[in-house]
């Protein structure tokens, strides 16, 4: 497995791919290949609840907050996705389907 410090700097010449990290001298380490996965992967497939933070206009997505396959940790993420941005468009989807959405004051 790679560290933290290689693999964050294969990031940054590779964006676009996950790593995973594990503590230096685990069996096995390999610091000059680092597991990556790319991200769209079937693991992330795998994953059909989102929590996302929409833009001003309520128009598009601007950043995936959290995806889990979980609804419990799901809904978990998105209260706390409302607690953090109380006046942003917040959604709790699963698959194509919302399941939760806080809209935010109306003021």
């Amino acid at each position: 497995m790679a560290t933290y410090s290689s693999a964050l700097a294969a990031n940054l010449r590779n964006p676009g791919y996950l790593y995973s990290f594990a503590p230096e001298n685990e069996p096995g380490d390999d610091e000059e290949n680092p597991v990556s996965h790319e991200v769209g992967s079937a693991e992330h497939d795998e994953l059909p609840y989102r929590v996302e933070l929409w833009n001003a206009a309520k128009n598009g997505v601007e950043q995936v907050l959290a995806v889990t396959a979980n609804a419990s940790i799901g809904y978990a993420a998105y209260y706390a996705a409302t607690r953090e941005h109380p006046d942003r468009y917040v959604t709790l989807r699963h698959k194509n389907n919302f399941v939760s959405r806080w809209n935010g004051p109306a003021n």
